[in-house]
This record gives C-alpha cells, sequence and structure tokens, in this order.
C-alpha cells in the first residue's frame, strides 16, 4: 500500500515526519529535526498514523519525460537546438549592391531558427528515404549522398550553433 500525503512516520535514521508528496517510488517526508528528505517507497520506517487518500503516484517530471519521449519518437520534431551565446541579440543585414534598393534586416534568432527547420526537415527526408519499401538499396544509397552533399552545402552556418552535436556534417575527403 502506498502511504498518502499527510501520513505520519518514524523512521529510523531521520526520526519523526510527515509525508508531502509521493511518487510511485519515492517518498517526500518533512522530519522535524532533519527537514526534507526523500525516502524509497520500499525503505524500513515505522507508520504512526497512514492516510490513505487517491494518490497520483506519478509526477508531473514522469508524466513531461513520457510525453517528450513519445514526441520525439512519434513526430518530426527535433530536440531544442541552441544558438551560441555570441549571436543571441544580433541581427542578420542583406545588403542590395543597388544603393537604390533597401536593406533587409532581420534578428539572427529568426535566420537560425528558420536554418534549423531546414536541419529537421532534411534529416526527416533521410528518414523516409531509409526506411522506404519502394526503394533498392542502390536508389536508397543515391539519394542519401545528395543528402550528405546538401549538409555540407550548409556547414557554413555551423557557427551559429551552441553545441557541436547540433551542427551540419557533410562527406570528408578521407571517407569511402
Amino acid at each position: 500500500m502506498i502511504l498518502g500525503i499527510g501520513s505520519r512516520i518514524k523512521h529510523e535514521k531521520y526520526g519523526l515526519g510527515v509525508v508531502t508528496n509521493v511518487t510511485s517510488k519515492m517518498y517526500w517526508v518533512t522530519f522535524i529535526e532533519n527537514g526534507l528528505e526523500t525516502i524509497d517507497v520500499n525503505e524500513d520506517f515505522e507508520v504512526i498514523e497512514g492516510v490513505e487518500d487517491e494518490v497520483d503516484t506519478i509526477s508531473f517530471y514522469e508524466v513531461e519525460k513520457t510525453l517528450k519521449q513519445i514526441i520525439k519518437n512519434y513526430s518530426d520534431i527535433s530536440e531544442i537546438v541552441t544558438i551560441a551565446d555570441k549571436w543571441k541579440g544580433g541581427k542578420l543585414i542583406l545588403e542590395p549592391n543597388d544603393t537604390n534598393l533597401a536593406s533587409k534586416e532581420i534578428p539572427i534568432e529568426t535566420f537560425f531558427h528558420k536554418i534549423v527547420m531546414v536541419r529537421d526537415r532534411i534529416r526527416v527526408m533521410e528518414q523516409k528515404i531509409n526506411s522506404s519499401s519502394s526503394l533498392d538499396d542502390q536508389e536508397k544509397v543515391d539519394l542519401q549522398q545528395y543528402i550528405t552533399r546538401i549538409y555540407g552545402s550548409l556547414t557554413t552556418f555551423n557557427v551559429l550553433f551552441k553545441n557541436k552535436s547540433h551542427q551540419f556534417v557533410g562527406s570528408s575527403k578521407g571517407k569511402s
């Protein structure tokens, strides 16, 4: 039986306390002399007064973690990709050679977001190609080579990425 919030317990190490939060694996207990501690639901302690409430034993963190995993596995939404700190708040200015024409200015974060969206769509296309049953192996290899070249063309924008693991990687000359 899982104790409800408000249950009073006596723990050998921490003394007397009251259960203030519950998950399927842990109790958060506020102890009179030791403050807040987390203890395993299977840990040895004496129940002084058990409260049998309907307890939601799944924490918000567990729900959020599971939902993120589902979204990641079953959609083309990717992980959060951050821009390098030096570019935050910056702007991209496009100036035409013709001085009679107006220049175009956009926040660099907007441009970076578009680059990340392009990268994510290429990854989805790559997954669809690799899992396609209507393409033979040689067609998959040919299309994969085009995708690798696309990534290579986009390496110029790697300077915008905060984490190297998010950057574009093209083919190198040493690869066969």
